[in-house]
């Protein structure tokens, strides 16, 4: 079990909508917040993220997504569902790397994060966190996360 403390997010200028679905298509949720996104001109410039906020063991996900974009000024309306952060933080994290099928090291890494937690005395403070992330030699990674007092 590899966990490290200290884990943060941080980004500028963050788009986030809220979505339930099965989590194997969570990649319908993603493209349909891409193309509002693209509907009212705004450019991503970072990775997806998400929020698990139902439980992780749930068959319908309930999950918000997070995608930096470029712009400081946000005029999607209402109606559309879209939050805007003009700066997103969470510090105080755990974390743990999945690296081969997230939908078979998901369920492990989770209870891993939950056991750590629970040795260590800690509380969680967030839902749960999980990153798409790229590596300086170009291998894609998952992180996932959660916030700790």
């Amino acid at each position: 079990m590899m966990i490290a403390e200290n884990h943060q997010i941080a980004y500028r200028n963050v788009a986030s909508k809220l979505y339930n679905f099965l989590p194997e298509e969570i990649d319908l949720a993603l493209t349909d917040f891409v193309s509002i996104l693209d509907e009212y001109g705004y450019q991503i410039t970072g990775p997806m993220f998400f929020s698990i906020i139902s439980n992780p063991t749930d068959e319908v996900m309930t999950a918000e997504l997070f995608l930096p974009i470029k712009g400081k000024h946000f005029t999607i309306p209402k109606e559309a569902e879209v939050n805007f952060h003009s700066y997103f933080l969470v510090d105080h994290m755990l974390t743990t790397r999945i690296k081969g099928d997230f939908e078979v090291e998901a369920q492990v890494k989770y209870w891993e994060l939950m056991e750590y937690m629970n040795t260590h005395e800690k509380t969680q403070k967030t839902p749960i966190f999980v990153e798409y992330k790229k590596s300086r030699a170009g291998q894609t990674y998952t992180e996932m996360s959660v916030g700790v007092l």
